[in-house]
């Protein structure tokens, strides 16, 4: 990018993250970001913290419990005071990579939400809501996206539900996944998630303008990573040796090309949500584009996130 400032990325510590974090502090002086590391509070984020900074980046830990969106909104706030303060330089990317599949529909989020749709989706459109008047263009938002939105043959050959979309508050409310034979409610659920990721990302290109650029990156298929923690142990490892197999994407080279598409020029013309699959831009499916759907879903996100703020 014209200039590098600083990246703001959630779900650090892990597989993916972990390895786009690590990559961006890995760049050269005069190319390497200033980074904002949300994740929950621990170990974990401050051992990876602690990895860019031997690197020689300039980093800042902000504990955060995504699944909580009063959590969300204290880490805006905090995003806000270090750019205030110029503890860091002007925030020029964000990266919302954290993700999670609950084994359960039933299981709600702290503020009444299903967990797979509030972490993956709600969180991250509360905390770029809260950030859009914070960038300093040109700037760069980056959503984590998956194919897994739309079948294909190995898809249904795996059991991958494609996405059953309806309306989104229906998708938010626990417990409400398809049951069908075969098709797994949290499956539906977290294509349903990424779904919305792809709508949301369309229509939150109309609301910033060009000068902030929505771009969806799809990390490739990664069987065995920190995403499947909540399946049950057989399906872990199964997914553990699926991730063996020669060609299946892993967070060693999914993480740096995460990293190229936030920081580097090649990307730079990318706008109005462009899906890259790895390091390839890649037309997406006809349901993938639904300008009614994109305006219900930017609706009811505010009518959501605002419930749970009434809430908290």
């Amino acid at each position: 990018m014209t200039s590098t400032g600083t990246v703001l990325i959630t779900g650090p510590t892990r597989g993916l993250g972990r390895a786009a974090t690590l990559a961006m502090a890995d760049r050269p002086d005069g190319e390497r970001p200033d980074l904002l590391l949300v994740g929950r509070a621990g170990e974990a984020l401050t051992g990876v913290a602690d990895e860019a900074r031997a690197r020689g980046a300039v980093v800042h830990e902000i504990g955060c419990d995504l699944s909580r969106l009063a959590d969300v909104r204290t880490a805006a706030a905090a995003v806000r005071d270090l750019l205030d303060a110029g503890a860091v330089r002007p925030l020029r990317a964000l990266v919302a990579n954290a993700g999670a599949m609950s084994s359960d529909t039933r299981v709600a989020s702290a503020d009444g939400y299903e967990l797979t749709f509030a972490v993956n989706y709600l969180a991250h459109a509360q905390l770029i809501g809260d950030l859009l008047g914070s960038f300093t263009e040109p700037a760069r938002v980056v959503l984590l996206g998956s194919n897994t939105y739309s079948a294909n043959f190995w898809r249904r050959l795996l059991h991958v539900p494609a996405a059953r979309w309806r309306d989104p508050v229906d998708i938010a409310r626990p417990g409400t996944g398809a049951q069908n034979p075969g098709v797994t409610a949290s499956g539906v659920a977290y294509s349903d998630a990424k779904l919305a990721i792809l709508y949301y990302a369309h229509e939150l290109q109309r609301h910033t303008g060009a000068g902030i650029a929505v771009i969806v990156f799809e990390p490739g298929w990664m069987p065995g990573t920190a995403l499947s923690r909540g399946a049950p142990p057989a399906l872990q490892a199964l997914g553990r040796g699926l991730a063996r197999i020669p060609g299946v994407a892993t967070p060693q080279r999914s993480g740096p090309a995460l990293a190229s598409v936030a920081l580097d020029d090649r990307w730079a013309d990318l706008r109005d949500g462009a899906f890259v699959v790895i390091d390839e831009v890649t037309e997406v499916r006809p349901v993938a584009r639904d300008r009614d759907r994109e305006r219900r879903l930017w609706a009811a996100t505010a009518e959501l996130l605002a419930g749970a703020g009434a809430r908290g």
